[in-house]
């Protein structure tokens, strides 16, 4: 896309597309056309074999401040119904490809909600979490009381939603909110260095994985199992899986080709 566009997407690193949030004029709010055009550029790597990891990521200063007030402060019920804003967010919920957030400054409102539609996030020491909705006469729309209650809990979900208080990122790491912390000036890279680590793993394992995680988020444990236990039998029927097991025998790197 355009450097120039609401939302750059590159592919200098192999196997990896990195999305980058690009609206530094208004702290990267996330419009409708931001959302549209987000959607499909995950959209566009979930249906891509050559990319194997997302990575997500906004500015040096700024990951992504909140939907945008201006369209909304004015808006009826049914105006925000029909906008139908779910389906923006529906493919990158969707997305069976890992995907990585590398969040650096504020991450507040549906710019946490965002983060934390990834797998992974790596956050800088300078970045802030929150879901302030209350302070402006709302609440979280996009996930926030469902997606941060189930990652950190009940009680440190309702204190942030209730209050709209901001978290550190080393509050965010110790309460199960983010995946590292990094300083900021390491934060792209660190993204950037897991992103391809993943990417020369077995893509059909990783999908598998990613699959039966955040299924197991809304079944029983026993059916969890169950599910883990047909993608576990599942993989043998890949060349990946004979590639891996191989080259560890014969003490090699292996070469998976996502078969």
């Amino acid at each position: 896309m355009n450097k120039n566009s609401m939302i750059h997407v590159d592919y200098t690193i192999p196997a990896v597309a990195i999305i980058k949030i690009n609206r530094p004029e208004a702290k990267n709010a996330l419009n409708t056309q931001v959302r549209k055009l987000l959607s499909e550029a995950v959209a566009l790597q979930a249906d891509n074999d050559d990319i194997h990891v997302i990575v997500i990521t906004g500015g040096d200063e700024v990951f992504a401040a909140g939907a945008d007030l201006k369209e909304l402060a004015e808006a009826s019920a049914m105006e925000v119904y029909l906008r139908r804003a779910e389906r923006y967010w529906q493919s990158i919920a969707n997305c069976p490809k890992p995907i990585i957030a590398a969040v650096n400054g504020f991450a507040l409102g549906g710019g946490c909600e965002l983060a934390m539609h990834a797998d992974i996030i790596i956050a800088g020491k300078s970045a802030q979490f929150g879901q302030p909705e209350i302070k402006v006469g709302v609440m979280p729309g996009a996930g926030g009381t469902q997606r941060l209650v189930r990652a950190v809990g009940k009680f440190h979900a309702m204190r942030m939603i209730m209050t709209g208080c901001l978290i550190s990122a080393e509050e965010a790491y110790q309460i199960g909110l983010v995946s590292q912390v990094t300083e900021d000036t390491e934060t792209l890279n660190t993204a950037y260095k897991m992103a391809q680590q993943i990417a020369r793993l077995p893509p059909i394992a990783l999908e598998q994985i990613k699959e039966v995680v955040l299924l197991s988020e809304d079944i029983p444990l026993n059916a969890g199992l169950a599910l883990e236990r047909k993608a576990f039998q599942l993989l043998f029927d890949t060349q990946d899986q004979k590639e891996g097991m191989s080259a560890f025998l014969e003490k090699r790197k292996p070469i998976y080709q996502g078969k």
